[in-house]
């Protein structure tokens, strides 16, 4: 299914213009649904500020949350990717500074992920290992390792990654897990330390028992390290989004 073309579509919504795959299949996991808005008879004032709503206050629903506000709390217009907006939208004060820093993850860490990074894979409990390119579906939802071997490890069907790290100054290397990731309370990464590889486990569709990739940086370290931190982040946000 990775393989096939996954165009996208214009839509509109009653919160704006929207880009989306035409194929729903397709959705990246980054991605979340438009919210339900508040029904206006339900919100008679601000739900910020606690104006009382009428013909010179009017409302407006953050294209994020939902909720009714008045526009001093609802005025900025902020981008919303992971909603597919085309231009920026309304969001209230609490959604606005959350979506403009998931706004520098796409702008950012979404290119040095689909860009790649070479490291060294282990599979499963092979002793075996090759010389690999990882990285990011255009579509988000595929991690590609290209080698000797082709290996698409799809990211809503990884159960844990722990990610393996060294200390920034030469020293003794030291792992730091992020255990059940996608599943569980996401943990502190700590700090002076730089990642140098990552641990996955996943469970193929149509495969029973769980698989292990492995991977460790090899030539330029400082590329595989930047590809992990922003790994670590899209991780991160899957593991967020569950809440949202």
């Amino acid at each position: 299914m990775s393989s096939v073309p996954d165009g996208k579509k214009l839509v509109r919504s009653p919160s704006g213009l929207r880009m989306v795959p035409e194929n729903g299949a397709f959705i990246s996991p980054f991605s979340l649904d438009e919210p339900q808005w508040v029904p206006d008879k339900e919100c008679p004032r601000c739900m910020q500020c606690d104006a009382k709503f009428d013909f010179i206050t009017r409302k407006h629903h953050c294209r994020r949350c939902g909720r009714c506000f008045c526009d001093k709390c609802c005025g900025h217009k902020v981008a919303l990717p992971r909603m597919c907006f085309v231009d920026p939208v309304r969001q209230c004060g609490a959604c606005g500074p959350l979506s403009q820093r998931e706004s520098e993850f796409y702008d950012k860490q979404i290119k040095v992920l689909t860009g790649g990074a070479a490291f060294v894979v282990t599979l499963d409990s092979s002793e075996k290992s090759q010389n690999m390119t990882c990285r990011l579906a255009n579509n988000h939802r595929y991690l590609f390792l290209d080698g000797e071997s082709h290996l698409e490890v799809e990211l809503s069907r990884i159960s844990s990654m722990q990610v393996l790290t060294e200390e920034s100054s030469p020293g003794e290397s030291k792992e730091l897990a992020f255990t059940s990731l996608l599943d569980s309370k996401f943990l502190s990464e700590g700090g002076g330390f730089r990642a140098s590889g990552m641990l996955l486990v996943h469970r193929p569709q149509g495969v029973q028992d769980p698989q292990q990739v492995r991977m460790e940086a090899v030539e330029d370290r400082k590329e595989a390290s930047a590809w992990l931190g922003a790994m670590h982040k899209a991780a991160k946000l899957l593991y967020e989004a569950k809440d949202q």
